[in-house]
């Protein structure tokens, strides 16, 4: 018994060891491999977002270094100290207002 396909072009082509072959490897490093196409992704998503992890960081690191730089000024460390923690020299008085609805967030 023959088989009546043997001469169609599609059978050679399906038929063919170098394309089952080719079709094993794609399938192998597409879904199983350790490096596959869906770590890949993965693995390029978690470097989208330390990429704008260190953007943030780098931008933090300008302003303190800048607030570092103009804390070298005595006045500026006095006016810092005023606004941040509410200190105060020896003859003054501080009162502090608060609103109602006021959004101020003590630390």
């Amino acid at each position: 018994m023959t088989n009546p396909y043997k001469d169609k072009s599609w059978f050679k082509f399906i038929s063919n060891k170098y394309i089952w072959v080719l079709l094993f490897f794609a399938t192998w490093m597409i879904f199983l491999d350790n490096y596959s196409y869906f770590d890949h992704r993965i693995l390029d998503n978690q470097i989208e977002e330390l990429e704008e992890n260190k953007a943030y960081y780098q931008e933090e690191i300008k302003k303190d270094e800048k607030q570092i730089k103009m804390l070298q000024n005595p006045e500026q460390i006095e006016k810092y100290a005023r606004e941040k923690y509410f200190m105060k020299k020896d003859s003054e008085d501080i009162y502090i207002i608060e609103f109602e609805g006021d959004s101020i967030v003590k630390k």
